[in-house]
């Protein structure tokens, strides 16, 4: 019930902001909005910015548990299974207006808040480097960390200026599989000419400095649910006990990441679960796995 009214106020306020704007929007706004006293609004959020940091946890969770659907009895390394997990992607932050409510949240004085932003940000470019290593492989790995970002500004810039261009815009997986064309390219010239500019390990100093809203041990519970849901993808060829399997694990990251207390006998239950149904296929993937739960649980 409480998880059902906060989630109400999140969707209520997400609405607020979008018509209204994050720092047009108040509190008694959002009250009003949603039907709650200020007691129970601030029983759920410490203040307006860890509401904001909800509603933007909310969108990335559907968009992650969408991407990884996509994924499910799919070859990791085709490009069109990525390039539909991007017009997804995109898709869903248009409808959610986020783009626009990150560019309020960056031209204010917020700091907190822009450094979730910039934090999100490195997410982002850390699922699309992941990502770009199925696709190209561990030969090209030294030169994937500069393509991603590359790959990463080509499609927001090129996605700005079409819609500057023609109030329409020009359709998503047009711009997407435009870069995507030219990212191959780059990504073969750049291997081998040995052009690099930035090494991808540089990527494991970024996750460390996320503390409040991203803790340093999410980092390695991010790689760990990352390396599982492959080894799940190639261990089983039953699509309904892949999906239950990915289930088990994207609930499991969900409640360790989005929660701020996460249940701790609800996790032990559905780890259980999956090492007593799942581990004789993928057992030294579960044993990282739960290694890193035990991290943020501070087991």
């Amino acid at each position: 019930m409480m998880n059902n009214r906060r989630q109400n106020v999140i969707d209520a306020a997400h609405k607020l902001f979008i018509d209204n704007g994050y720092q047009a929007t108040s509190i008694q706004d959002i009250l009003d909005g949603s039907g709650i006293s200020k007691g129970t609004f601030y029983n759920y959020f410490p203040s307006k910015g860890e509401l904001f940091i909800a509603i933007f946890r909310s969108v990335y969770t559907r968009i992650r548990h969408d991407r990884e659907k996509l994924l499910i009895g799919q070859d990791s390394a085709d490009i069109e299974i990525f390039i539909q997990q991007l017009e997804l992607q995109m898709m869903v932050n248009k409808q959610s207006k986020l783009l626009i409510l990150i560019e309020e949240v960056r031209v204010s004085n917020d700091e907190e808040l822009k450094q979730f932003i910039n934090q999100t940000l490195l997410l982002s470019i850390r699922w699309m480097y992941d990502r770009f290593l199925d696709i190209f492989g561990e030969s090209k790995k030294p030169y994937l960390l500069d393509s991603v970002i590359i790959f990463h500004s080509m499609m927001t810039h090129m996605n700005h200026f079409s819609y500057r261009a023609n109030a329409v815009g020009t359709p998503d997986i047009q711009i997407i599989r435009y870069c995507m064309n030219r990212i191959v390219h780059l990504v073969n010239e750049v291997a081998d000419s040995g052009e690099q500019i930035l090494d991808p390990e540089q990527m494991d100093t970024w996750f460390p400095h996320f503390k409040n809203h991203l803790d340093p041990c999410h980092n390695d519970l991010l790689n760990s649910t990352t390396d599982l849901k492959k080894a799940i993808n190639n261990a089983f060829t039953c699509g309904e006990d892949r999906s239950r399997a990915i289930e088990l694990v994207d609930f499991i990251q969900d409640e360790l990441m989005q929660s701020d207390k996460p249940r701790k006998f609800l996790i032990e239950s559905l780890l259980l679960t999956l090492k007593t149904q799942y581990a004789a296929q993928i057992q030294g993937y579960i044993e990282t796995f739960e290694e890193s739960i035990n991290s943020c649980m501070g087991q």
